[in-house]
């Protein structure tokens, strides 16, 4: 059941430090934004829903939090309140120059920093972030996270909310209706798993898709070289752009041909008639291994 918004009241006696609806209109209205599909811009107008994903990240004040796509504040406030240095990433420029503001007001002395650039282009953060958090533009979600965990291997867990059948590609396991690229891609990093859906009504606008919570811890150790990595990735591609066939038709484009697909997939102890959405990630690390193996053998044998 998906839970009802409730607008936040703030305690007796203690000032309030989180945006309401109204506070976040009135901010939209003073900077001249209009929330736009582009941009995947819905702003969550209540605060415990904000709560609640702070406390689902259980963010402690020695942590750095990276939040991409701030927009007005509103999430950005709650991780403030936990005492945990923010570093939120913004690329509408109007929305980056006036957090800090907003922020000072309702927050003085926290310990922000904002960035006004292209999550996906970002490869670089002050102070290597800890913990990843944000409500994430539906549009560009998977790839956002991906880039991050990618180029951040300091963040060791997190909490994003995205569209939900992004969410549930992201958190299924293998064998599952939709299971996927995104499925293995994100174990390739960790566990992921859903952490409860959020109301259509606690957003600004108001999205015509449902939400969710998902939940991440990375792995303590990689699971392999960053070569292994983009060969399990090329495989990955290859199996699911043409998922209803078996692995030695499917992977054919990506190891030469179907023969030598057949080949590398029996060395790595894979049955070449599987598909796709069957293999876990070590599945298509174990035929990555062979695919490199097998190339390498092969240089060797040119050179000589």
């Amino acid at each position: 059941m998906v839970e009802e918004p409730v607008v936040e009241e703030p305690v007796v006696g203690r000032p309030r430090t989180l945006l309401g609806p109204a506070e976040i209109r009135d901010l939209a209205e003073m900077l001249g934004v209009n929330p736009t599909k582009k941009l995947g811009q819905n702003f969550v107008i209540d605060g415990n829903t904000v709560r609640r994903i702070v406390k689902v990240a259980a963010i402690s004040a020695a942590d750095t939090v990276v939040e991409v796509g701030p927009g007005l504040g509103s999430l950005t406030l709650g991780l403030l309140e936990t005492g945990a240095r923010v570093v939120a990433v913004e690329i509408d420029e109007r929305l980056a120059e006036q957090l800090p503001l907003t922020v000072e007001l309702m927050h003085e002395g926290a310990p922000l920093t904002v960035i006004r650039a292209d999550a996906l282009k970002i490869t670089e953060i002050p102070d290597a972030p800890t913990r990843l958090v944000a409500n994430l533009p539906y549009n560009v979600s998977v790839p956002v996270l991906l880039h991050l965990l990618e180029h951040f291997a300091s963040i060791r867990a997190g909490v994003v909310m995205v569209q939900a059948e992004v969410g549930e590609r992201l958190a299924a396991p293998p064998g599952s209706k939709v299971y996927g690229s995104p499925s293995v891609k994100a174990a390739w990093y960790g566990q992921f798993r859903t952490a409860g859906k959020v109301s259509r009504q606690v957003f600004w606008p108001v999205p015509n898709v449902d939400s969710i919570l998902i939940a991440f811890e990375r792995r303590a150790v990689p699971l392999e070289s960053e070569e292994l990595r983009l060969a399990t990735f090329a495989l990955v591609d290859g199996a699911f752009q043409q998922r209803r066939k078996m692995l030695r038709q499917s992977l054919s484009s990506v190891l030469g041909d179907s023969a030598r697909a057949s080949t590398i997939l029996a060395e790595a102890g894979i049955d070449p008639t599987e598909r796709g959405e069957q293999l876990t990630v070590d599945d298509f690390l174990a035929i990555a291994r062979a695919w490199r193996s097998g190339a390498r053998e092969a240089d060797a044998a040119g050179l000589g």
